[in-house]
């Protein structure tokens, strides 16, 4: 039997494979947030394709943190039916749920956060997506903030998650607040290393007050930023991990890149230029055209490009797992990655959107390797406010 079909115990949970579905923008809440037939259907079929730890998409834990129009949310009691129906029917095809917990800080914009400017720890620049400089927070915001992450998790336990998954990577909120670059502040939440770690030290104090004794709670964290100035680097990343794990996190997945300075560097691969600029005004067009033709080829499929960072944090880990994300393909490789140490579990998100069934037909020795081209126009599908699904064929005509 392949070393990919051995259990792995994470916390008091024990799932039965090594895959891991990476947390994934689905597009498929309605636009408040409430959980739908098409995101039951979409993890209905990912449990059935024996995907042992499935994480939903990032899940709102706050009305001014909301980053899109169709974002799941767990920040309010009234979401946790559909929260229930989500962990129900994938325990029902044999998964295990790992909701995940989420905050935009400045990654949004007032439109989708109920007219609220976006806020940030410190208001440094206009973000080149959203065009708007964010609104540095109050103390009694960060406080608001974590708050609300523990009172969304505390929804998601009542719902039925197997786990938790905090997002300190993306350019969210917790890595706003790990940056030396996003975060300026001079008081204690800033200043230094330890103040900049204190926004998720609390946040995970906060979240592990409203969970079962020996429920895992997984993280992920930038091992590199690439903003326009140094925000989270290796060496920085490297001490974070180790606090996180003292702090007893169960495992981290290690990613790179921030939705809006630098997503290419999380989505390696193809750049989807008509995509992202297919919704844009007139106006913004001829100069996003020319900035998103001069990223084409630079940014080139590799495969598992995190891994030289996780190799490089791993050591300071002790008992907490490592999850790797970003570049698995060939079965081959992902049996090398776990035999040798390397990874406890493989994270993939692109491959399951293409092939909900990849890791039954791994197990049936029907493939080697996954059928995903990384063309990326499944995140071009979304930046349209469209389903997630494999768009490789192309987006459809855009509506009249």
């Amino acid at each position: 039997m392949s070393i990919l079909f051995t259990p792995l115990r994470i916390g008091n949970l024990e799932i039965k494979n090594r895959f891991v579905h990476a947390g994934t923008y689905e597009c498929m809440a309605d636009e408040n947030g409430y959980v739908t037939d098409q995101l039951l259907n979409r993890y209905k079929h990912l449990a059935r394709g024996e995907v042992a730890l499935i994480i939903p998409g990032y899940m709102n834990v706050h009305p001014k943190g909301k980053a899109t129009p169709h974002q799941t949310c767990a920040d309010s009691d009234d979401k946790i039916p559909g929260l229930k129906k989500l962990a129900d029917i994938i325990h029902e095809n044999g998964g295990k749920a790992c909701f995940q917990l989420a905050h935009a800080g400045r990654q949004t914009k007032k439109e989708y956060t109920g007219g609220h400017a976006p806020i940030a720890p410190s208001s440094v620049g206009r973000d080149p997506m959203y065009l708007v400089k964010p609104r540095a927070m109050t103390e009694a915001e960060i406080e608001e903030a974590i708050d609300a992450y523990g009172k969304a998790a505390a929804r998601m336990v009542q719902a039925g998650t197997d786990a938790i998954h905090i997002s300190a990577g993306a350019g969210y909120l917790p890595n706003q607040f790990l940056s030396p670059y996003l975060n300026q502040r001079k008081d204690r939440w800033g200043g230094s290393n330890e103040n900049r770690f204190r926004f998720v030290r609390e946040t995970v104090m906060a979240v592990r007050k409203h969970m079962p004794e020996g429920m895992p709670l997984i993280m992920k964290l930038n091992a590199v930023d690439y903003t326009p100035k140094d925000g989270v680097t290796p060496d920085l990343a490297k001490i974070y991990a180790g606090w996180l794990s003292e702090s007893g996190v169960d495992a981290l997945e290690i990613t790179t890149g921030t939705t809006v300075f630098s997503n290419m560097h999380m989505w390696r691969g193809e750049v989807p230029v008509n995509e992202f600029i297919r919704p844009l005004p007139a106006w913004q067009k001829p100069l996003a055209w020319l900035v998103l033709k001069n990223m084409v080829g630079k940014f080139d499929f590799e495969e598992m490009w995190n891994l030289k960072h996780a190799n490089f944090i791993k050591p300071v880990l002790g008992d907490t797992k490592m999850f790797l994300v970003g570049g698995n393909r060939r079965v081959e490789q992902m049996e090398k990655l776990i035999e040798e140490g390397n990874a406890d579990a493989i994270s993939m998100c692109r491959p399951f959107i293409r092939e909900p069934y990849l890791v039954k037909r791994i197990r049936e020795g029907k493939t080697k390797e996954a059928a995903c081209i990384s063309c990326n126009k499944c995140v071009g599908a979304i930046v349209n406010n469209m389903p997630l699904r494999c768009y490789a064929d192309g987006l459809p005509p855009k509506k009249a």
